[in-house]
């Protein structure tokens, strides 16, 4: 992902600290995996152990920040160089917040499970926007490892449907409490669901920003997608 610079040490430390943001965003990944299977399949023990993945994801991220503080201060890296370690902090503490999610739903399924709430709910219905959100982070890990600016627009966009499937969800919850008020209280764990898979989206769609950011060293957040395709062109 770096480019070469005359020393080679400080290529090998820029490797190292970005193939270990890949290996947490690996670990991040199979927590969202998981956290989809205990809702799909209502299983506590899967949900157990997406809880017990997060102490290695937090671990994990204050290890590449340790590691980042030291190549900073060693280096004194300026321009592009500093806008790529910026985007490594950024995407890591990104990373640690999407497993902050998965383990969210991991604690709404047992609760959902402990509560009896009746499964007439349309919960498998969120796998669909949660597979979405998945493959959406899987694709903005890609595209930073390549620094690849057109696919950081394209994950962009595709954050917008996975916001769509959310509002449409959230309407089909309303249309449920208002037919029969017993299903407010499972309803609202279903809609802490949807949230925390939306913010998976969210979370995917920073780190695609950070590429551009990286490669065109511009802060595209807040803007729309008219003008970062103008920004990348």
């Amino acid at each position: 992902m770096p480019e070469k610079h005359l020393s080679t040490q400080f290529d090998s430390e820029l490797n190292a600290v970005s193939n270990r943001v890949m290996e947490l965003g690996g670990l991040v990944e199979s927590q969202i995996r998981q956290a989809i299977y205990a809702l799909s399949q209502f299983s506590v023990e899967v949900a157990n152990q997406v809880t017990e993945t997060e102490a290695r994801v937090n671990a994990m991220e204050v290890d590449i920040d340790r590691e980042l503080s030291s190549i900073i201060a060693r280096r004194q890296p300026t321009a592009r160089d500093l806008r790529l370690l910026i985007a490594i902090s950024k995407t890591t503490a990104n990373l640690e917040r999407v497993g902050d999610e998965a383990e969210k739903i991991a604690r709404m399924v047992r609760s959902i499970i402990q509560s009896g709430s009746p499964r007439s709910l349309p919960s498998l219905e969120l796998r669909v926007s949660a597979d979405m959100a998945s493959g959406l982070l899987r694709k903005a890990l890609d595209a930073f490892a390549r620094l690849d600016t057109a696919a950081a627009v394209s994950i962009l966009k595709e954050d917008d449907l996975i916001d769509k499937e959310f509002d449409g969800f959230v309407r089909k919850l309303i249309t449920y409490m208002m037919e029969d008020p017993r299903m407010i209280s499972p309803s609202l764990d279903l809609l802490f669901l949807a949230k925390a898979i939306e913010r998976i989206g969210d979370h995917a769609k920073n780190i695609a920003e950070f590429i551009i950011y990286v490669v065109k060293g511009a802060d595209v957040r807040h803007t729309s997608i008219e003008q970062i395709e103008s920004v990348v062109k």
